[in-house]
Order: C-alpha cells, then structure tokens, then sequence
C-alpha cells in the first residue's frame, strides 16, 4: 500500500528592518553622520564652556572673594557688595550710565528712524546714502573715538576751529562739566546709527503699499500715514531696538576710557569704574567682579524681557 506522505508547511522567514546590505549601509552612514554633527557640537559646547560659561561662573565665585597681586584669593562672602555699596563712585559711576542710557536716547533713537524715513522716501542714489550712513558701523570702535578725539581736542581740535571760524567762543568738550556727557553720547550715536537705520529701513520696506493707498485714497496727509500707518507697523521693531539700546548703552566704556580718563567723576560710567577696580587704584579683582555680577543681574533683566517680546512674536 502506497504511504500517502503530506508536504511540510514550509516556514517563511520575514525580513527584519535592519536586514540587508543596503539598509546596513544606510545605517552606518546615519551613524556616521551622526558622529560629525555630534562632533562639531561638542567644539562649539566646547569653546562656550571654555570662553563664556567659565569666566561667568568664574567671575560670580570671585565676586565672593578677596583677589589682588599681594595676597592669595580668600572668601570674604558679601563684603564686596558691602565695600561698594559704601563707595561714593559706585552711586556716581551708576547715576552717569542712567544718564548717558537716557541722552543716548533721546538722539540715538529717534535720529535712526528718521533717517530711516528719509532714505526710504528717496528715489535716486539710495545705494550711496545707505553706504554712507553704515560706514562709522564698519570702523573699529577705537578708531572712531581717536577721531572724535581729534574733534574735540580743545587747542587744534576741528570743532573749535569751526568755532573760531564763525567768530563763536571756543569749548572744552569733553574736558569741560556740563558739555562732557553729551560730547561722549554724540561719538556713540555717530557710531552706531547706521546699524540702527538699516534695521528700520528694512521694517519700513515690508510694510504693505496698499496701507498707504488705503490712506491716500482718505485723504491722509504725510504726518497722518506716518503716525496710523508706519509707527504702528514699526511698533514691535521700536520695542526690540530701545531694549537693545539700552543693554547697549549701559555697557559704554571705550568712549570715557578713551576721551576722559578713569578718574572723571563727570564721565565715569560703570564699565570705567569695574575697570578702575581691577587694574588702576583698588587692584581688588574680586571688587571688580562684585561690580560686574551687578551689571550682569541688571541688564539680565532687560534680556529677558527683550527674548520674551521676541518668543511671542515668533
């Protein structure tokens, strides 16, 4: 009798994802990808960790701590902050960079928009007129103020020879009380306003045209555009601008380093004083970073509120 004999069910192997030499590859190429990008991540944790997040940590442990040439670092706790807080120049030093802040303001804010305004309405040669307005930005900060300084010296300087020319009494400029403050807020808004002007140029040309037919088309005079069409669609623009001023502006130190010196009681700022602290009169390095741990919870404040204006306009 034949053995009648049943086929066995043959078992199917199913491919596993990984399985493959094309998708092998595929997988060491991600991980090698992988690899590279981790790689330049970890330089550029790297250099912050070395260059920013160091000397920040560093500077905050020896506000702490009694450093200079003679003896050796030693924890004093808040001493420092004491020390200062009973430092006449350290009241000065903040009541002159509130008042530079204020003037730097009160030119180096609006005179950007306006020239901005200006340059937008032009027809012919926008090209040079942006260039010239940007170039004081392209030159270093201290050869700005070697040339201001030229200006304002007070024997040969070229704003008294102006003076002279038209018969006006000469000016001491930034060696005199009342007119040294303002002397060093005209260099920095010179410096810096092609920045500012540029940024407010390119809000300006985003704005929709059909805003401004719409207001023709009702008759809207020049000043009636600008004040319901243009500053409201520069408003959050204006904002993040006066933030970055002011965190600016509050760190000023080449102008009254450069133009008058570290001992004027008239000019000094607290950028001028931390520096002072450090390496001319007190040599006391943990005074000096007492004083910038201050600077730095001040202006935190301001950048703060400038990323969180920034956040929810995203």
């Amino acid at each position: 009798m034949a053995l009648l004999t049943a086929d066995k069910p043959r078992t199917t192997r199913t491919t596993e994802p990984g399985d493959g030499p094309g998708t092998q590859g595929r997988l060491r190429r991600r991980i090698q990808d992988n690899l590279l990008a981790y790689a330049f991540l970890a330089g550029g944790i790297l250099c912050f960790a070395l260059f920013s997040w160091y000397p920040l940590v560093r500077g905050v442990i020896l506000s702490f701590q009694q450093v200079n040439f003679v003896t050796d670092p030693y924890w004093v706790g808040a001493e420092n902050f004491e020390v200062l807080f009973d430092d006449p120049l350290f009241w000065t030093a903040w009541k002159n960079t509130v008042v530079f802040t204020g003037l730097a303001l009160v030119l180096g804010y609006a005179a950007p928009l306006v020239l901005a305004i200006l340059l937008n309405e032009l027809r012919h040669f926008k090209a040079f007129f942006r260039i010239a307005v940007y170039l004081p930005v392209m030159l270093p900060p201290i050869v700005v103020v070697l040339l201001w300084k030229y200006f304002y010296d007070p024997g040969n300087g070229l704003f008294n020879a102006v003076l002279r020319g038209v018969g006006l009494p000469e000016s001491q400029w930034t060696q005199g009380s009342g007119s040294a403050m303002i002397s060093l807020v005209l260099v920095s808004t010179w410096a810096n306003l092609g920045g500012a002007t540029l940024m407010y140029l390119a809000a300006l040309q985003g704005i929709p045209g059909e805003l401004y037919e719409a207001a023709e088309l009702d008759g809207a005079s020049v000043w009636q555009r600008l004040r319901h069409v243009t500053l409201p669609q520069l408003r959050f623009i204006m904002l993040v601008l006066l933030l970055l001023q002011v965190i600016a502006t509050m760190q000023v130190f080449i102008e009254p380093f450069q133009l008058t010196g570290t001992s004027n009681p008239d000019t000094i700022t607290v950028m001028v004083l931390i520096y002072r602290y450090a390496f001319t009169v007190n040599q006391d390095f943990g005074l000096a970073a007492a004083m910038s741990v201050l600077l730095f919870v001040v202006l935190g404040v301001f950048s703060a509120i400038y990323l969180r204006l920034t956040r929810e306009a995203q």
